[in-house]
């Protein structure tokens, strides 16, 4: 039987605007189905964490502008169970109120928090590793943080460093560091001191409320005042709001198959590809020297391509873009000047 003090909040809410033109203000990424799975990104995190706390006890925590989409997605999910922010404020105000709103029910609650896109390879193992980690801040009070053992110099991962201080099996974080340059990214790889920060997080209620009150109690306090407080909240990240502060921080060492389906680059990683490391999404494609590409089309159409290497080729109805598969900064540069040029019709 599982714990009726654990409980998981999914956040759902973003753009999504590195996966643009697929991912798009109407219709996220977190609602598509990128791996012609018949499930959403959102419905395959939904089940998965159904495997670890009790299904009553799993949150969406969203934007008021996807509530129907929530709905339809996760139609056997109670509506009292969507937290629908009136306003986008980043993770740490969201996170705030989600606890808030947790501890009003159950003063005792466990929590894993955790993002509506990864990816796991290895359920078995992660349901372990998440039933372990609950156990642990049950009786310990720190903040927990999933660490990837990573297997590559990924540049587009937050890092954490280990200390060798440990609490029981779970060690002490030394560091948070955001996106390396690749040069610092191989040196982290070979030290044996660095894991992917997978942005899943592990608490009980209480310890998470403390954290804010004592390092961001504006948060809470403006959280509080309702929709206009929660309008007022500082646009921050939980990372550097409260983790990379807090010096109640410990790390879970994991390797269950772990990705962030975060950008097109980490989507091309997480893919089956050909022999030459192309991947194709949907469509249908002739490929003529071409190597290490990732093609997203419609079903129903056909590209042919030649001599091209490291590329993004993305078709929806009203958007084509081609340019380098690992830049998502230049896709953010696009999506903002599209909207500023055309205006929202093809954002």
């Amino acid at each position: 039987m599982m714990n009726p003090d654990n409980y998981c909040v999914i956040m759902g809410g973003g753009i999504g605007s590195r996966f643009w033109p697929y991912s798009r203000k109407n219709m996220p990424k977190q609602f598509l189905d990128f791996f012609g799975t018949g499930q959403s990104l959102i419905q395959q995190t939904y089940e998965r964490y159904c495997k670890v706390v009790p299904q009553e006890n799993i949150f969406i925590i969203t934007n008021i502008q996807y509530k129907e989409l929530i709905m339809q997605h996760l139609p056997e999910l109670k509506e009292d169970r969507i937290l629908l922010e009136p306003t986008r404020r980043n993770t740490a105000p969201c996170i705030a109120w989600a606890s808030m709103h947790i501890q009003q029910l159950n003063p005792k609650a466990n929590v894993i928090v955790a993002p509506a896109d990864h990816l796991i390879l290895k359920e078995d193992e992660f349901v372990q590793a998440l039933t372990k980690g609950l156990e642990f801040v049950t009786t310990s009070p720190y903040l927990l943080t999933l660490g990837i053992k990573p297997n590559r110099p990924e540049t587009g991962y937050g890092y954490i460093q280990i200390d060798e201080e440990k609490e029981g099996e779970f060690h002490k974080v030394k560091s948070f560091i955001e996106k390396p340059e690749l040069e610092f990214a191989k040196v982290f790889i070979e030290s044996g001191e660095f894991y992917w920060n997978s942005g899943i997080f592990l608490w009980n209620v209480q310890t998470i409320l403390d954290a804010f009150n004592k390092i961001m109690p504006e948060i809470p306090n403006r959280v509080s005042q309702g929709e206009e407080g929660f309008a007022s909240c500082p646009n921050i990240s939980i990372d550097y709001g409260i983790m990379e502060k807090a010096d109640n921080v410990c790390v879970q060492l994991c390797n269950f198959g772990w990705a962030d389906l975060g950008t097109w680059e980490s989507l091309h990683e997480a893919s089956p590809k050909d022999m030459n490391q192309n991947v194709t999404i949907n469509g249908h494609t002739l490929l003529y020297d071409c190597k290490d590409n990732m093609i997203a089309v419609p079903k129903n159409k056909l590209v042919v391509l030649h001599d091209l290497e490291g590329y993004l080729v993305a078709d929806t109805e009203n958007v084509l873009l081609i340019c380098k598969k690992n830049d998502e900064n230049a896709i953010r540069k696009y999506v903002n000047d599209v909207q500023v040029k055309l205006g929202d019709e093809f954002i």
